[in-house]
Order: C-alpha cells, then structure tokens, then sequence
C-alpha cells in the first residue's frame, strides 16, 4: 500500500509551465530520487507535497496518519532561540511529548486518579506511536553527527551550513513516515554525508529526495525518477541502472523516429496518388498517417550546455606561499603553511567544517590578510572563484545585463567572439529566460549563472568552493568535462566525492589546529588508506586489551562468548573485503543490470550484518572491562 500517492500534478510559473498531469507515488521503504534539470521545478514538486506551496491542479494524498518531514534549502529558524531551545520548542513535537509524558508521570504519582491514569495512558500510547522512548539518546547521536555541540548558541550566530546540519538534525529526530529531502548533503562534509548514507539505508526509512551527490544516489536509492520534457520515466533501480535504461531509451527513441520517418514517406506518396473521394479505408490510412507523422516529426528534448570559454595564459611564476600563519582567537588555521603551485595542478581540499578551507581560499585570493608568512603571487594570474554564497549581484536585475556588466562580448577557447546573450544560451539560458529577473530563476539556475560570471573572466586559476550544490546532473557533467580539459590551475573544495575523484589527484587535508597534511592520491585512495589505518588502530587496540585482560575475560565471559568474542573480529574482516568487492562491483559500468539488481540487495544484508557484529562486539567488549 503506497503511504503517498502524487496525481496529475502542476504548476505554472507565470506563463511558464513547470510540469502538468505528473503522477507516482510511495511505498513503505521505498527511497526515491528526483532527477531533473535546473528550473523544471524539482523543489517546487517537493513544497507541494510537504503542503508549503499549491497546486495549480492535480492532488497529493497521504495514507491515514502518515507523518511527513521536509528539508528544504535554505532553513528558517526563530533567529532569537538558542539550540537548546529550539530543540525542546514548538517546533520539535516529540520534544514537547517527552515533556508532557514526564509531567503525567509526576501528576499520576502524586494523585493516583482514574483522570491521571486515563491521561497517563494516552500518553502512553502516543509515545509508543512516536517511537519517543529513547529521544533523548537519540537527539544527543544525531546533532553530535552534524557536528552540533554548542546547545546554548543562539540561532541567529550560526551559519547557513549550520543551520542546513541543524535542520536536517532535527528532521530525523521526528521519526516521520516519509522523508522529504532537498538536497541533503549540501554543506555536510565527508564524514557526516557516510554517515547519513549508512542511517538512510535503513528498511523502515521512506523517502523522495532531490540531490546532485552520485555517489550518495548510487548508495541510498532503491529508485529514481527522471522529469524530462514533461514525462516522468521511472526507473527501479540505483543511479548506474537508470543511466543504462536512460541512454537505452534515447537510443530506441532515435530508432522509432527514424522508421517512423521512412514509413511517413511511403504514405505520404500514397495519399498524394488518392483521389479526392475516398472510402472508408482510406480515411483510416490517413488517420493512421496522422499518428505516423506525429511520430516521426517528433524531438527527443536535448539540453546541450556549452564550456568552452578561452583560458589567459599563464607564466612561469603562479603562486609562492611561505611560512603562513591565521588564527581566530583560539583557533589555529595555518601554523608556517608552506607550497608552490605548479602549472596545471588540480589539488583538492579535505577537511571537516569549520578547519578553515574558505578561510584558506580568501587568503590565497587576497580577500583576507595572513597574520604572518609571506604571498608571492605571479604577474599573469587571473583567479577566478567560484564562492559558495551569492554571487554578490542585484537580484532585481535581468539575466542578460549581469552579464553585459562583465563584458558584451567574450573570446571562446577558439578564439571567436560570441555576445552576452550567445554565451547565456551556450549556458542553457533561453532568450525568455535571458530577461527574466535573477529572483526569479531557481536555485540551480542562479549556481549556473555565477559560474558563468567566473568563467567568462577567462581565468586562468580556478578556485571552485562547493561549485556542485544545487547543480543539475548535466551542468556537472559538462563543468567535470571542461575541467578536464582545462590547462590552468585547479583548486576545488566539494563533498562531492565523485566529483573530486573525477578532478583531483593531490588533496590538502585540513585536520584542524593548523594541521595540513599533503597527499598525492585521489579522494576514494585517501579514504580506503584511513580506513585500513583506523582497522590497524582498533587492532592495535584489541590486542593491547587482549594482553593486558586475558585473565579478566576468562572470568566474566563464559566459555561460548570467549569464543564469540575471538571470531567476531575475523568475522568482520571478512564481511568489510566482501563489501568492498560489492561495492567495486557496483561502480562498473560495464556488468549486467541483473546483477547490479543483485549485488545492491547483497550489499544491504552484508551492512547491516556488519552493524549487528559490531554492536555485539562492542557488547561482549565491555562486559570484560
């Protein structure tokens, strides 16, 4: 039975269609993706069935009950509250059922009435609805995972990245039926996106969600459904199997207009031979002729972005950082940082938020001064930077004349000269959409025009902080396929971790009190190392307790957990190589769908294998302390 069920959905925009007569719908455990390109209206979609925003036709229907959560964007918050209290106001109502539960317990011991016992019931009831009995441990795991500590901050000192963790913190904290999320990985760092992958795969968990993270769909997503030209095509399966189906559609597409195309031909001589009367079965050739030419003169939507903007030169000299040293009060972002920037380096930044990566790039770009150290910049560097905020332009303007502001023409990477309005329909901007108001245009869009205002500087150092949020899936894989080809200096800063493995093979890893460490490998090679480096810890740490508590374990342990105990960790070994393999086998793009199908549901069983034998190892571990 579906807990959601979408139909014949729409919306306008003005005289703009988003999308019409849009129908599907969710079953329990069902985790689905949306995939579309920028303005089409994928978050739209969402408001709509979170009940934020309306319909223009069409209907949602929730099954009896059904509980729905929603993550949008860009999170609002009564600025005046501090963490603590708004985790425990009126806008977390598990919270407020904890505190009404305690106060019943209170009330009952001290009257004993049937009145307080009838409540004290209710209350009863409806904790165990709500799944509240441990919410207290629970709040305390989840806001600690999104680095969220500081309880007694007020709202309106954090972030929009912060305020982005916390929401989403407290989202999974209302234990709802359906999870709406838009864009839930966009300001997470590595480590909190791993660990929202692993507590999203969980069965009982239902969702629609809107991402760009390929990695994070290839891992969560059990389904994705792909808005193009106004059809919805469905596809169960994860991220490799819908690029499969998609590009065998295209193709069976092409082949049906190309016969079509003959067949209209054929008949169309036929009907030019007719005579003017006709009898009934030429009246239904011709109606048939109809569809055929319907067919055949039909076109496969293609959006073509176009990056091929010119590139200044670059000398000999770039960049010289020498002994650099930035503090924050107490906080010690550089200590005596120290490198030279090569011609045609893609170097890619780790690090946890809050280490100072952006910090790091103002500095190198001039925006903010060292406290010491010395910057030698060369005569021909032309940064380009890419920030991960607004892009600092009037939203009351038009398209076109932010663009026109810049320069009215630009130098492509062949040398010609194309207008303003050329190269905004290079970047997917139509001519109606060229004088459309920046406010206007969603949030992918405006991410598209700013990349586009660093772009057409034709720089020839690249600073890219965060440049895949809220990007479609086509503008990254013509922005991965332009840096690629591009000859001057690359430094990117992304969660994206596909992107990165794509872009980098050199990261600077930010790990905090003016640590950076300098690596030569690719972001999946970097993360593998610290995994077999974090197994080599905890081994290290088992047989240091092992040696220490041999006699200890004897005691409290009987005889068949002592052995339990021993083969746990050589259990686990074994089932972390077979995720491994699982996961390799999944990332080739060249095996059987069937056995994508059936490598992801072994994949499942295998990580919640390795949950259960760690937590009964953890179990067993403490007991012989």
């Amino acid at each position: 039975m579906n807990l959601l069920a979408v139909e014949n959905l729409g919306k306008n925009f003005g005289e703009r269609i988003l999308f019409e007569g849009l129908s599907f719908g969710l079953a329990q455990g069902d985790k689905v993706a949306l995939i579309a390109s920028n303005g089409t209206g994928k978050s739209t979609m969402l408001k709509i069935i979170a009940g934020i925003d309306n319909a223009d036709e069409g209907e949602v229907i929730f099954r009896n009950k059904c509980k729905v959560s929603y993550l949008q964007q860009d999170a609002i918050f009564e600025d005046n509250l501090t963490i603590n209290e708004l985790i425990n106001s009126k806008h977390n109502k598990i919270s407020i059922l904890v505190t009404d539960y305690e106060k019943a317990v209170d009330l009952h011991s001290k009257e004993n009435s049937t009145q307080s016992q009838k409540i004290l019931e209710d209350l009863t009831a409806k904790m165990e609805q709500e799944n509240a009995w441990d919410y207290q441990r629970r709040s305390k795991q989840i806001l600690s995972k999104f680095n969220i500590s500081n309880f007694e901050q007020k709202v309106c000192e954090l972030s929009g990245g912060q305020k982005k963790r916390l929401s989403l913190a407290l989202l999974l904290l209302e234990n709802a039926d359906i999870l709406l999320l838009d864009e839930p990985t966009n300001h997470l760092d590595i480590s909190m996106i791993e660990w929202l992958e692993k507590y999203l795969q969980q069965e009982k968990i239902t969702l629609l969600m809107v991402t760009h993270d390929r990695y994070f769909l290839e891992r969560v997503c059990n389904h994705i459904i792909e808005l193009e030209g106004g059809n919805l095509y469905h596809h169960k399966g994860n991220f490799s199997y819908f690029l499969e189906k998609k590009a065998a559609r295209e193709s069976n597409f092409d082949v049906e207009v190309a016969k079509a195309q003959k067949l209209m031909k054929k008949e169309l001589e036929w009907i030019r031979r007719q005579p003017k009367a006709r009898g009934t079965k030429s009246k239904a050739r011709i109606d048939n002729f109809n569809v055929i030419k319907k067919k055949a003169t039909s076109k496969r939507v293609k959006q073509e972005l176009n990056i091929d903007v010119k590139m200044d030169r670059i000398g000999g000299k770039i960049l010289e950082l020498k002994n650099i040293k930035k503090t924050y009060g107490n906080l010690t972002i550089l200590d005596g940082f120290d490198y030279t920037f090569k011609k045609g380096e893609r170097i890619g930044i780790l690090g946890k938020n809050g280490v100072g990566k952006s910090t790091f790039l103002n500095i190198i770009t001039g925006k903010e001064k060292p406290d010491g150290g010395k910057i030698n910049l060369g005569t021909t560097i032309n940064y380009g930077y890419f920030t991960q905020g607004s892009f600092g332009v009037d939203e009351d303007r038009r398209v076109i004349a932010v663009l026109k502001d810049i320069a009215e023409f630009i130098v492509m990477s062949d040398k010609r000269k194309v207008s303003a309005s050329q190269l905004l329909e290079h970047f997917m901007f139509t001519p109606e959409m060229q004088f459309t108001e920046v406010k206007r245009l969603s949030g992918g869009e405006k991410r598209r025009l700013h990349l586009l205002t660093v772009l057409m500087k034709n720089p020839n150092f690249l600073i890219l902080d965060e440049p895949t949020n809220d990007l479609d899936l086509l503008t990254l894989t013509k922005l991965e396929e332009f840096l690629l080809q591009y000859k001057g200096c690359l430094i990117l800063v992304s969660h994206d971790r596909f992107f990165m493995d794509k872009l980098t093979e050199h990261l600077f890893v930010f790990k905090g009190k003016g640590i950076i460490e300098d690596h030569y490998c690719t972001y999946s090679e970097y993360r593998e190392k610290q995994i077999q480096e974090e197994k080599e810890f905890k081994k290290i740490q088992h047989l240091e307790k092992e040696n220490t508590k041999v006699k200890s374990i004897r005691k409290k342990l009987t005889f068949n957990e002592k052995f339990e105990y021993d083969n746990l960790e050589k259990d686990l070994e074994k089932l972390e190589e077979e995720r491994k393999e699982l996961e390799a086998i999944i990332q080739n793009p060249n095996i059987d769908m069937d056995l994508i199908m059936n490598t992801s549901e072994r994949l499942g069983k295998i990580i919640n294998l390795i949950d259960e034998k760690e937590m009964r190892w953890m179990e067993l571990d403490e007991k012989q302390q």
